[in-house]
């Protein structure tokens, strides 16, 4: 691999910022960023992706490449959550493994967010239906992991309110927002959306290097606590989404042999949930423990991915 990939990732601001927001936890710094801020802060890069993803769509022409990409996609989140669901429940017990498997099957739209950086760095673009993807990605990890939690959960009189978890699956907010922005940017023509371009563009990657600091921060709290749970969930955090991105990374070409798209695939499959599926969870499944899916999603898993994991994805996705 080429890494002067690896040292352009690394010297990237947004990188940098996370990387100060766990100095400032391990140096007890009172540094934060305040919680209504950084709530709008996410809401933004939500709004501003999906939006521009519709714009992106609106100049698309509907072929079988784009919906044999939409089928690839909603497999990646079947496969990931089956078989990474048998091997966790080897060492943990079957509602944590199911709620974990959830969140590596689904996709975190931040780390999407930062591979779409990634690829602006580079002078790439994002396909506009690569979000649409993204989107429907992001519920049925959850369904698959009720599923397995169902069969393999002992407790008979453990019952799950499925009516109640898919319907938050969809509706939850930052599906609903990104989703929402897709469809408005579609309907929104050229000469609105220009309106609109100093927010939606110029502001996108300074919000989002706030954004990370926020998230390092949060990522830092939570560090302590996560390795009292042993080697076991920090090696799983770090390995299975490097293998999920470089197989899907090379898989994508039987789709598509665009480098962008193909780099997508590989973020969305070594990305986890640490929002969207969390939150479903809660309801679904109160006896698993967020002190250790949380941490191994955002707190191992995000920082590798965008370290170490995006430019060997982007190399991948160039070369094979």
């Amino acid at each position: 691999m080429n890494l002067d990939l690896l040292f352009e990732n690394l010297t990237n601001p947004a990188l940098l910022y996370f990387i100060l927001g766990i100095i400032a936890v391990g140096l007890k710094s009172d540094l934060e960023i305040p919680h209504n801020s950084s709530k709008f802060i996410s809401l933004y890069l939500l709004f501003s992706i999906g939006f521009k993803g519709g714009q992106e769509l609106s100049h698309e022409v509907i072929n079988s490449e784009i919906i044999w990409s939409m089928f690839f996609g909603i497999s990646i989140t079947v496969i990931i959550p089956t078989y990474t669901f048998f091997i966790l429940k080897r060492k943990i017990s079957v509602n944590d493994a199911g709620v974990i498997a959830a969140s590596y099957g689904s996709i975190s739209a931040v780390t999407f967010v930062t591979a779409v950086s990634y690829l602006e760095m580079h002078q790439l673009e994002l396909h506009g239906y690569m979000v649409a993807i993204m989107a429907l990605m992001e519920s049925p990890a959850i369904i698959v992991g009720l599923v397995l939690i169902s069969l393999f959960n002992s407790e008979q009189n453990k019952k799950i309110n499925n009516s109640a978890i898919l319907r938050h699956s969809f509706t939850n907010g930052s599906v609903l927002l990104i989703v929402g922005s897709l469809v408005i940017g579609y309907l929104t023509s050229a000469k609105e959306a220009q309106g609109i371009q100093p927010f939606t563009n110029d502001l996108f990657k300074g919000f989002l290097a706030i954004f990370l600091l926020d998230m390092g921060i949060t990522s830092g709290k939570k560090l302590k606590s996560f390795f009292s749970y042993g080697w076991f969930p920090f090696a799983f955090a770090m390995i299975i989404p490097l293998v999920n991105g470089c197989v899907f990374a090379y898989l994508s070409s039987i789709v598509t042999q665009d480098t962008s798209n193909r780099f997508i695939f590989a973020i969305l499959a070594a990305s986890a949930s640490y929002i969207a599926v969390p939150a479903a969870m809660k309801i679904a499944v109160p006896k698993a423990n967020p002190g250790l899916f949380l941490p191994m999603a955002l707190a191992v898993t995000f920082p590798i991915n965008i370290t170490v994991g995006m430019p060997l994805y982007f190399y991948i996705a160039q070369n094979y």
